[in-house]
């Protein structure tokens, strides 16, 4: 028994027969439109190499070489070849990255007939992804695409000037010029200045007006089925107003554990790693699809944060590989700014501290899953564990009363009415509390 060399990955698949030619084709158009790839027929869904009928190879050939071209506008081209694994023959598909696309298949028109690659599957492109591709055939970031409605007199230009004056002590008016033109926050189309759609999301005065579903909507819901909205949030405004709106709403709604350093000040830390909510949120903005139109959202449930970006990855990455690294940029304006003012401080490092400051802080691994059109990430939230409840403020108010109320909870959290019943009802789930009597007059007494 021999095992292919290869894994599948978004530019690679295995098939153990020979799938219809319509089936290779959609794959042939799938790869073309995303970073290219390798077909191989022979090899079953285990990876094990079975092999396919020799005697049948060379018409197979011919016949796929016809039916590719014939069925794809653009044409494809191509790459059939016969590679021997031990005893066996297996058929090796490959087509490289298009440079025309989108392409599709010409029966069903551009519209219906085209199709990307989402992890190992082939889907068909939804609206935003066809317009990323056409934007693509430039040889372009999406971020570097003019806004023709727009005017300069759109963008705030005192904030452009704060950005570039961290580096530099003065800007005079023909330097500033110069930059924005350098950092593509604008762009000249014969002979007049637009805003580009980088420059705007960064810098515009009022950014919804041209991308209306360029924003956070954070929502915290009771329970894990998201059926009961405690509290929302629409971040809007620039990206910079976003992440900082999104970042605090975030903090408001999760746990918070406090510890008392040596000069008896109170610390106080969130229970998930601060590091990888930043980094999380800053991977949203600066990597999603802002052609697609759909906001990116964030949802906080008792066991989880999810936060679900449009836009599938900007290169071929595998799910598995994500802790290695690996990074692709789709919006290089953007990125480049975020670097500039510390972000986001290397290319490819979000991951990596979503997933180390998980493993410091002893929590389950977050999963990243990519569907058609979109990259979900889940954060594990600390469940109320006995390590978790030692060092809960409420803990340290059992300590203090063996009883309390709701009014206590609100002023030793410093928290509103709704806050501190949510808090309670919690452990109460949890099975940590007792409540006695009804009504305003409840108690509440810690469970032995």
């Amino acid at each position: 028994m021999i095992y292919y060399s290869q894994q599948e990955s978004p530019t690679l698949e295995w098939k153990r027969e020979v799938p219809t030619k319509q089936q290779i084709i959609k794959t042939m158009i799938g790869f073309c439109n995303m970073h290219g790839g390798k077909l191989i027929i022979g090899v079953d869904n285990q990876g094990i190499v079975v092999g396919i009928d020799e005697s049948k190879i060379a018409e197979l050939i011919e016949d796929l070489h016809r039916s590719i071209y014939a069925s794809c506008t653009p044409p494809i081209l191509p790459s059939l070849s016969v590679q021997r694994v031990g005893d066996k023959a297996i058929l090796l598909i490959e087509v490289s990255e298009g440079m025309l696309k989108p392409y599709f298949l010409s029966s069903l028109g551009r519209e219906e007939g085209t199709y990307i690659r989402v992890g190992t599957q082939t889907v068909k492109a939804t609206p935003g992804m066809l317009q990323e591709l056409s934007w693509q055939s430039t040889g372009k970031y999406i971020d570097q695409m003019p806004i023709h409605p727009a005017t300069c007199d759109d963008l705030a230009m005192r904030s452009i000037e704060s950005v570039f004056q961290r580096k530099r002590a003065h800007v005079t008016p023909s330097e500033m010029q110069e930059l924005i033109l350098h950092y593509q926050i604008v762009t000249n189309e014969y002979g007049r200045l637009y805003p580009t759609l980088g420059g705007i999301l960064l810098f515009g005065k009022n950014p919804q007006k041209f991308l209306p579903e360029s924003m956070i909507i954070c929502t915290h819901f009771s329970g894990t089925a998201g059926r009961e909205v405690i509290a929302t949030r629409d971040c809007e405004g620039t990206l910079l107003q976003q992440y900082n709106d999104c970042i605090t709403f975030i903090a408001s709604r999760l746990n918070k554990q406090f510890q008392i350093s040596g000069t008896d000040k109170r610390k106080e830390t969130l229970e998930i790693p601060e590091e990888a909510i930043r980094e999380i949120v800053v991977n949203a903005l600066v990597h999603r699809n802002y052609l697609i139109p759909g906001p990116t959202k964030i949802a906080i449930y008792d066991d989880r944060l999810e936060v679900f970006s449009p836009g599938n990855f900007p290169g071929p990455i595998q799910i598995d590989h994500l802790s290695l690294g690996v990074s692709y940029i789709r919006n290089m304006i953007i990125a480049r700014i975020f670097r500039e003012i510390g972000l986001a401080e290397k290319l490819g490092s979000g991951f990596l501290t979503l997933f180390s400051s998980y493993e410091t802080y002893n929590l389950p691994t977050p999963t990243v899953v990519e569907g058609t059109g979109f990259v979900k990430c889940i954060l594990p939230r600390y469940q109320i564990t006995t390590n978790f409840v030692s060092k809960h403020p409420l803990a340290q108010l059992f300590c203090k009363k063996r009883e309390i109320s709701v009014l206590d909870v609100m002023k030793y959290l410093e928290v509103s009415r709704a806050t501190a019943n949510r808090e309670l009802r919690k452990w109460l789930d949890q099975g940590l509390i007792e409540k006695i009597g009804k009504g305003p007059r409840s108690r509440y007494t810690q469970n032995d």
